[in-house]
């Protein structure tokens, strides 16, 4: 079996796991909210940035409301995220910039999209996927953990983790692949306390079951 066979064949067992998975982060179908939810997401978990948007687009419910607020009221909603001041920094100034040089819409380009303050690759990725299903590979410490362990990446580098991914799974899965692999990750190969013994790709021969911590 090829790498990209065995890749295939772990991402349809992610499949059958998983059938419904969707992001973590509750936008809906909204992408000013993905995008604000997932510069928001560092170093916090989905379910608090869940928790904080209510309030946050109830007062800032487009783009353009974001980019003319208060930067101090915006810091006081996201306060609880923590590193907030630099996260309302970021997402004023991203709002400020979609509307001066892209007309108030959110791009798809990878290139311009990282002309955006706050947004990088892993962002990028997320936004091209589930937005405009361009595909991407999020590269974020579930999915830099997994493919080390399968086999798929020899890196904790996440630029080198989605190179090196990006040709083993199909665009069009990308995204979808990814959001498994954090389920997978959180509720089976976890960093600390990996369920080896009772994981379903250990079970199909795709893992030996050893982890290097």
């Amino acid at each position: 079996m090829t790498l990209r066979e065995r890749a295939v064949t772990v991402a349809r067992l992610f499949e059958i796991e998983y059938p419904d998975v969707k992001c973590g982060l509750e936008a809906g179908d909204n992408a000013y909210r993905l995008l604000m939810m997932a510069i928001l997401s560092a170093q916090c978990t989905d379910k608090r940035v869940n928790i904080i948007s209510v309030p946050l687009f109830e007062k800032y419910h487009d783009i353009h409301a974001l980019a003319e607020c208060s930067l101090d009221e915006l810091e006081q909603v996201v306060r609880p995220c923590g590193l907030y001041k630099a996260k309302a920094k970021n997402m004023k100034a991203c709002c400020v910039k979609l509307e001066s040089d892209f007309c108030g819409e959110i791009p798809s380009d990878m290139k311009a999209l990282l002309t955006l303050p706050g947004v990088g690759r892993k962002i990028a990725n997320l936004i091209r996927g589930d937005v405009f299903g361009l595909g991407g590979i999020v590269a974020d410490t579930h999915m830099i953990r997994i493919a080390n362990r399968l086999g798929f990446a020899d890196s904790t580098d996440p630029r080198k983790v989605e190179n090196a991914l990006t040709p083993l799974i199909p665009t069009d899965e990308q995204s979808a692949f990814c959001h498994r692999a954090v389920h997978f990750g959180r509720e089976i190969c976890s960093a600390r306390a990996p369920k080896c013994d009772s994981c379903f790709i250990r079970e199909a021969g795709l893992c030996n079951g050893t982890v290097k911590q």
